[in-house]
């Protein structure tokens, strides 16, 4: 059913649906039933003519239309319309449309009538409004939020205003049954969550009878779209882990122990160890790690850092840091080699301002695997970079690089270079 083209929608035909189609990419029954109002107007109640001015908005009234003129000459004729209530007379305003709608309205009936509140002059009026002959059917009816969709000045040209999209949605969801709309979550979820069902949320997002309808269909179609966000993260996630193996970082040896043991210069707190300890664990369990480590500045995050860059170390591996500016990748290249002082690490730096033969040493001490740590900018990303068995890769302040050049980061370690490229 939602794959039906639009021009087999009550109402719509070629010339409509091929609007739809070029203004607003609406291509069939699917494509309509997701083009969500972007706002709503309350037609719970009415409002009487005394209690109105310049600032009432969008308003609806019920009255009696007791009069009709063609009123000015050229471009400047209209059709003023006058709607009484018990408090009082407003004048509505048309200057499109102006001899059907002299033939069809009813002077003398009871008629509703809704939209926005103009002055002129110094008097208030309503300018083109949406009017409704009161009859048995709908004097009764209770009155709900209308549904205002996004439209184009060739739509409106064409009846696909808020009121035609209106009827054309209404006239889909005579149509559809809860069965064209099959459940997607499952229903221990939806009892968990408190959802509606995703036929009356489609229902309700579009005519919404109260408040708390709205609020249910808003809620239930934002947890959908985040639950699949999430279910195809995890999928990607879990495709990552099975095509790309990590190496095993299975123990925690000399450089890790008397650093902890000697160096550190302050007792980690408890949220650091278990960070720590979460990335041992990540490090030991063959798989590719992808953690994000969050913290305020002076949090200790850099410690954390050295300390799994020290179980590379320990495991026969280089690591490497890069960061975005070179103000920052000197302050963690000072700091990183004051607090390994004595533990025969060597750390160097790499920038894309290091030119000539101080870089081709750097290279070839990183290629030699003289070089445990390289601290450095993008230049670390480089396609001359080569490291003989590069473990670990750290980003700092990892949204000030893209995803791809974090990507180009990793890849530069061995096991890499053979199965990624």
């Amino acid at each position: 059913m939602l794959d039906t083209a639009i021009e087999y929608l009550r109402g719509v035909g070629t010339v409509k649906a091929d609007m739809l189609k070029k203004e607003l990419a609406i291509h069939t029954f699917g494509d309509l039933l997701h083009a969500f109002p972007y706002r709503y107007v309350d037609k719970t109640k009415f409002h009487k003519i005394n209690e109105l001015s310049e600032e009432s908005g969008e308003v609806q009234l019920k009255g009696i239309l007791r009069k009709l003129d063609i009123m000015g000459e050229g471009g400047k004729r209209r059709l003023v319309g006058r709607l009484r209530d018990e408090t009082g007379v407003i004048e509505l305003v048309w200057f499109q449309g102006i001899y059907w709608l002299e033939k069809n309205l009813k002077v003398g009936s009871p008629y509703i009538a809704f939209g926005k509140i103009n002055s002129f002059n110094g008097f208030i009026n309503i300018t083109h409004p949406e009017l409704e002959e009161v009859s048995e059917e709908n004097a009764e009816a209770a009155r709900t939020f209308a549904p205002v969709y996004r439209s184009t000045d060739k739509l409106n040209a064409k009846g696909l205003e808020a009121k035609g999209r209106r009827r054309l949605t209404e006239a889909l969801f005579e149509k559809l049954t809860p069965k064209d709309l099959p459940e997607n979550l499952p229903d221990y979820l939806l009892q968990k969550m408190h959802l509606p069902s995703r036929y009356d949320a489609l229902r309700w997002i579009h005519f919404p009878p109260s408040q708390k309808e709205l609020d249910a269909a808003t809620n239930r179609l934002k947890f959908e779209e985040l639950f699949y966000l999430q279910m195809r993260l995890l999928q990607a996630k879990h495709r990552h882990k099975t095509a790309i193996k990590g190496y095993v970082f299975g123990k925690v040896g000399e450089h890790f122990n008397q650093f902890y043991k000697e160096k550190l210069p302050f007792e980690l707190t408890g949220a650091q160890k278990r960070v720590v300890k979460e990335i041992r664990a990540d490090l030991g369990a063959g798989i590719q790690m992808n953690r994000l480590v969050q913290g305020d500045v002076g949090s200790g995050k850099t410690v954390v850092a050295l300390l799994s860059m020290l179980l590379a170390l320990d495991n026969g591996y280089q690591a490497c840091l890069m960061a975005p500016t070179e103000i920052l990748t000197q302050q963690h290249l000072i700091g990183i080699n004051q607090l390994v002082e004595g533990l025969g690490i060597r750390v160097d730096y790499l920038s894309g301002s290091i030119k000539g033969k101080k870089r081709e040493k750097i290279l070839a001490d990183l290629r030699s695997g003289e070089i445990h740590i390289l601290i450095g900018t993008h230049a670390l990303i480089e396609d001359w970079v080569e490291f003989q068995n590069l473990g670990l890769a750290i980003t700092d302040e990892q949204h000030r690089f893209g995803v791809a050049q974090r990507a180009s980061l990793w890849k530069k370690a061995s096991r890499c270079r053979r199965t990624c490229s």
